[in-house]
């Protein structure tokens, strides 16, 4: 792949008006951001003012970003992910998403879980970050051209959200996985049109609505597979060269859901050449779930079937798959969870990916905030079988296949849950929560 090695400073698409930013300092979490439009080519004397006007205290506004973070991700279902849970782990951010269908389908933002659980995390000092979720990839589901009648639904879905989540929430990410929430016939044609639009209205709308600044900052959401060749196109490009054309965009979300190091290492070789300096990346989503799918039609260790086959009802023939199934029937023991997975070479020899590509991301300089799989929930453990995928084995919290008498600290995940801890950084501990964040 070429990689494009224009990293000026461009206009932004669709006339939207410009705001400025300035990084300040060596640490690459503190940066400056100041809420004025971009100048005209007016008189030297209106040129002075705009400077005086803008350096004024009453219109700026300081905000340390979040810078090498590292918190919890629940997507849609926030069961169980609470204060208490987030403290043991000492994440002080969290991320969720919204369906937009169930907006657009007249659901009020304020109810739907996801938020409300992000909204109630926030005024209990908590960064959260929120991402926007269109579905296009059901069938006879299209994507909007921007023009059209359904753009206006969507919008106005979007709206919705923002009267209740704007200047609360710390991160907004327009979109969720886009392009595997499209068409594969639709990702070179009307992916980016559409989330450009939406990107704007989101935009013009928070710069209406906050015209003194707004706390809210504002990213374009996850890339993902970007470790198969198949899904590098045009259009991820373009994804890229939008955020860096866009002043009010600070940044894009990556989701390496991989197979290795080694796949998950594609995901920055292809965005950090590619992504204008003063840009940073999220990673909301990312695990060795495609690893651990692959693992589900061998037979259990011989080990643990040594150890437990009377207790389980287990043999030699047992399959990954089947005894997830059992654990999420009958959960086990904390130990027998763990002596599972350290018996398995497929998890004990990669036991600290998690870990490792966290280290990864900050050392870039340029990670935001990277979050990772905070709880198990019902779906991932509802109709287990050789083919569904196991999420469940990436969740920091695994109440659905341990014993849990719902009294006292929930059960652990094998290591990662001691990696996660083990990255806390005191810097991170506490979210900056500015009254004013930048434009």
């Amino acid at each position: 792949m070429e990689i494009n090695q224009d990293t000026g400073d461009r206009p932004a698409r669709g006339g939207n008006p410009i705001s400025r930013r300035w990084l300040l300092g060596a640490s690459a979490g503190a940066f400056l951001a100041v809420g004025c439009k971009e100048e005209g080519q007016g008189s030297q004397e209106d040129s002075a003012k705009k400077t005086k006007a803008a350096d004024a205290p009453q219109n700026r506004a300081e905000v340390v970003g979040p810078s090498g973070v590292l918190g919890a991700n629940f997507n849609e279902d926030p069961t169980r992910v609470d204060k208490t849970v987030l403290n043991a782990l000492g994440a002080t951010w969290v991320r969720g998403f919204v369906l937009m269908d169930t907006i657009k389908d007249g659901a009020d933002p304020s109810q739907q879980r996801a938020i409300r659980r992000l909204l109630e995390l926030r005024e209990q000092g908590f960064g959260t970050i929120l991402a926007l979720k269109f579905q296009f990839s059901k069938e006879n589901q299209t994507v909007p051209s921007p023009t059209g009648e359904e753009m206006k639904a969507e919008l106005a879905a979007v709206d919705e959200v923002l009267k209740t989540v704007l200047d609360k929430v710390d991160i907004l990410t327009v979109g969720n996985e886009p392009f595997l929430e499209t068409h594969k016939e639709e990702r070179l044609t009307k992916l980016n049109p559409f989330y450009q639009g939406v990107a704007k209205h989101v935009i013009a709308y928070r710069e209406k609505q906050f015209p003194d600044g707004c706390r809210t900052h504002l990213y374009m959401g996850a890339l993902n597979h970007l470790d198969d060749p198949q899904m590098i196109s045009d259009a991820t490009r373009d994804w890229i060269e939008f955020v860096n054309e866009t002043p009010q965009l600070e940044g894009l979300d990556i989701h390496p859901h991989v197979t290795s190091a080694q796949a998950a290492q594609k995901y920055l070789d292809y965005v950090l050449p590619r992504l204008d300096d003063g840009k940073k990346f999220l990673v909301t989503e990312f695990s060795l779930v495609n690893h651990y799918e692959k693992q589900m039609t061998r037979a259990i260790p011989a080990d643990f079937v040594d150890a437990y086959g009377k207790d389980l009802d287990i043999t030699r023939e047992t399959k990954v798959w089947q005894l997830l199934k059992l654990a999420a029937e009958q959960p086990f023991t904390q130990k027998q969870w763990n002596d599972f997975l350290r018996m398995s070479p497929w998890f004990e020899s990669r036991k600290h990916f998690m870990r490792d590509e966290v280290r990864k991301y900050r050392e870039t300089g340029k990670l935001a905030v990277a979050t990772y799989g905070a709880m198990q929930g019902k779906a991932m453990v509802t109709g287990i079988d050789k083919d569904k995928k196991p999420w469940m084995l990436n969740s920091l919290y695994v109440p659905l296949t341990v014993q849990y008498d719902g009294g006292g600290e929930l059960p652990h995940n094998y290591t990662v849950f001691d990696d996660f801890t083990s990255l806390r950084r005191e810097q991170d501990r506490v979210p900056v929560h500015p009254t004013k964040a930048c434009m």
